[in-house]
């Protein structure tokens, strides 16, 4: 997993200190010595995490995050405070201003990259839903980006899995007059009530008795249902090895005992915040997508939103310098299907067609049903080479087992499938990689068909 990390500091050692550690676990960095210069870069999408010194001449490192968080194009970027102020209230004041965690000078190693992993995979499941929020507006069909503003992060519905009395009662008396707090503490039912409740944040003690609050967050980040809700750490200070490998894990935040009440209420906000930014946008493309720009029979995206979407996804590669390939896969013989058992069957066989390539292929991919017997998967950050492996696992897959042909599948028929593979090329345009991606599709047809074929670069 990789990013663009920003890191702004005035002092050039404390930057090129960060950069070599984050260079070495494989980030991009980017550089920025005063608040002007980092407000810059990030309108201009040029990185995807912010690592920020508090204590700059002019502009300090709390005005820059406040401009961030109230801007809606750099509103969801993390950032991560760097500074030698260790006092709660220092924390509190950056977490108001939008802050999601703080590193205390000298920053240690581990600390550092398990954070900057851990805000990775939320950078990119915010910019996922972001990028089909704007194909969205682009089409015309809702425009809810440019509408988003920072919400007051209250009336949260919050699960506290704790099994000491004592540090319950004393978190729910923080929280109590700002949020509605339940107490569960037995994990194996916390993990129930989280799934069938509608909790915005869970809140986790590190040290339940008998049973390792590590996997209770595993096991909250593996199930559907509870694999978006935030979780939150209590911890004592020596726990830091097993806060780190919470991090890793997916938990979203962590804090130390004893508890300041003031961070608790900040980093329980900062959640809230953020929970409610991304079930906002999921909830709003959901609804966008499904008016105008999703194929009736199979589910999948059509030939509009491709045409939309590609374009800008080509435009992002191109900027980032990213990699991205597109494949276009023709079922085989197709009409002979519909000739011979009907349209009926020939619907059928679509639809298990789309269920196998969504099976295959990553979460991050865009499938699109193109036309008749014709689909599209676009592949961002993949080159060629991965791709080719990812169309030999969808060819197999098709060819795998049987089509059912009627909806009780009592008759079966064989299916296989030909794919044409392009990478994007200097120019980036999308009729050009679509041209590329449909003449090496023939080409697999002319070689008999049930057959991978990537065009030349």
């Amino acid at each position: 997993m990789t990013a663009r990390v920003l890191i702004v500091d005035d002092l050039l050692p404390n930057i090129k200190l960060l950069e070599a550690r984050l260079s070495a676990e494989y980030f991009d960095v980017v550089t920025a010595t005063n608040g002007p210069e980092a407000l810059e870069l990030c309108r201009d999408g040029r990185c995807d995490i912010v690592l920020l010194d508090v204590m700059m001449p002019g502009m300090d490192g709390f005005e820059v995050c406040t401009r961030l968080k109230a801007d809606a194009a750099t509103m969801h970027l993390p950032v991560v405070m760097v500074t030698a102020l260790d006092q709660p209230a220092d924390r509190v004041r950056g977490l108001e201003c939008g802050a999601d965690d703080f590193l205390t000078k000298p920053v240690d190693e581990l600390a550092l990259i398990a954070r900057v992993r851990s805000l990775t995979r939320l950078k990119i499941m915010l910019d996922e839903l972001r990028a089909r929020a704007t194909t969205s507006a682009n089409l015309g069909i809702i425009d809810h980006l440019s509408a988003q503003t920072p919400n007051d992060g209250a009336k949260g519905r919050i699960l506290l899995v704790e099994d000491r009395a004592s540090s319950s009662d004393r978190i729910v008396a923080a929280l109590r007059d700002l949020h509605d707090v339940e107490i569960e503490p037995h994990p194996q039912e916390a993990l129930f009530r989280a799934a069938e409740n509608g909790y915005e944040l869970v809140i986790v003690s590190l040290n339940l008795t008998d049973f390792d609050a590590l996997r209770l967050c595993s096991q909250l980040r593996s199930l559907e249902r509870t694999r978006s809700i935030p979780i939150l750490l209590l911890a004592d200070l020596e726990d830091r090895p097993r806060i780190l490998r919470g991090l890793d894990l997916g938990v979203n935040d962590y804090i130390v005992r004893p508890i300041d009440r003031n961070e608790l209420v900040a980093r329980v906000r900062t959640q809230l915040r953020r929970k409610r930014y991304a079930d906002s946008l999921r909830d709003n493309v959901q609804a966008a997508i499904e008016l105008a720009v999703v194929d009736a029979l199979t589910g999948l995206n059509n030939r509009r939103f491709l045409e939309s979407h590609l374009a800008s996804a080509l435009e992002h590669a191109a900027h980032n310098g990213r990699p991205l390939s597109l494949m276009i896969l023709d079922i085989d013989h197709f009409k002979s299907v519909n000739d011979t058992y009907g349209h009926d069957a020939g619907d059928e066989v679509l639809k298990v067609f789309a269920q196998r390539i969504k099976r295959v292929v990553r979460g991050a991919d865009l499938i699109c049903r193109l036309g008749g017997e014709e689909f599209v998967v676009v592949m961002p950050d993949t080159p060629l080479v991965v791709a080719e492996k990812v169309a030999e696992r969808v060819r197999a897959a098709v060819e795998g087992g049987q089509f059912p042909i009627d909806p009780a599948a009592t008759r079966t028929i064989p299916v296989t499938t030909s794919i044409g593979l392009a990478e994007r090329g200097a120019d980036a345009n999308a009729d050009a990689l679509l041209r590329r991606a449909d003449k090496a599709l023939y080409g697999s047809k002319a070689s008999g068909r049930n057959r991978v074929t990537a065009a030349a670069a």
